[in-house]
């Protein structure tokens, strides 16, 4: 009897483990998990036919979007009407069914969204893994066929890149602004398109995993691009996203920080003064305190 195929990443890295399932030219779905991210791949006689992870950022709808075959309307029609009637069928059949996108369209995407997966997982250091032969967790229409061998060959390249663009960018949890550039330097700089409607997404709020993910591009093409306009000067690395609240605070503490000093630059404040003050710090705390401008914010939402 033919030994499972399971473990541990880390006495297997998952390249091997592809390989391993490439060369007995295997079919099934390989299981692999890490913390709470599952990830199931489907293989026929070794090769790499689909792929899916509940939490992958790649959904079919926003990358048909993102490429320019399907309007905003028409993703949020689609949705709706896929929730409207409870459908099992995938939102890629409502979309051919609607004739909002052909079956062209429809596999260009799905083999984008599938090697995007793989290309990620292959990163993976940690987690566990186990092959279930003969057994596909769900039946698929459109399917893709990827060879094992250019798989990690691409993902290792994008690896590469990717430790590469880490240098100029250490962490993608940060904010980037537009650096300031000198009146005599701007007429020389030529951006082409794609590098300006990447400029017009950092607006100092937004931090660079954001930019990625509305960013019409491809994720590793955005990271490319905005490594690039960093290392060139155009863009400098900011700090970590400020929670409205902590800004909300920081506001509070300023404003006392000032009325102190205020009173601080009298040689020596009257009573009366003191006692304005404190009823301005009162106020500011009361009224600007985070905590009492959360549930005002909420309804303004609403």
């Amino acid at each position: 009897m033919e030994q499972a195929l399971q473990g541990n990443i880390g006495r297997f890295t998952l390249p091997e483990i592809f390989q391993l399932v490439a060369n007995s030219r295997k079919t099934g779905t390989l299981g692999i998990q890490k913390d709470d991210d599952i990830v199931m791949v489907y293989f026929k006689s070794g090769r790499i036919i689909y792929g899916y992870g509940p939490r992958q950022t790649y959904h079919i709808g926003q990358l048909l979007k993102d490429r320019g075959r399907l309007s905003a309307q028409q993703l949020e029609d689609a949705v709706n009407t896929q929730a409207r009637e409870a459908s099992s069928k995938r939102l890629g059949q409502i979309l051919m069914e609607k004739k909002y996108i052909d079956r062209a369209d429809l596999e260009n995407v799905v083999r984008s969204q599938v090697e995007e997966l793989i290309y990620s997982l292959l990163s993976w250091e940690t987690g566990t893994f186990k092959f279930y032969e003969n057994q596909y967790p769900t039946e698929e229409e459109i399917t893709v066929n990827i060879s094992v061998e250019n798989a990690i060959l691409e993902g290792y390249r994008r690896i590469d890149e990717l430790n590469r663009i880490k240098e100029a960018m250490p962490d993608f949890n940060i904010v980037p602004v537009i650096a300031a550039t000198p009146p005599e330097r701007k007429s020389s700089i030529s951006l082409n398109s794609e590098e300006w409607n990447l400029l017009s997404l950092v607006d100092g709020k937004r931090t660079i995993e954001e930019i990625v993910q509305i960013s019409p591009l491809a994720r590793m093409d955005t990271l490319r691009k905005l490594g690039a306009l960093k290392l060139a000067g155009l863009l400098k690395v900011g700090g970590k996203k400020q929670e409205p609240t902590d800004h909300l605070q920081s506001m509070v503490d300023r404003v006392s920080q000032l009325l102190e000093e205020y009173l601080s630059l009298k040689s020596k404040p009257s009573k009366a003064e003191k006692t304005t003050v404190e009823n301005i710090q009162q106020t500011v705390h009361s009224r600007l305190s985070p905590a009492d401008l959360a549930p005002n914010s909420i309804e303004e939402e609403r």
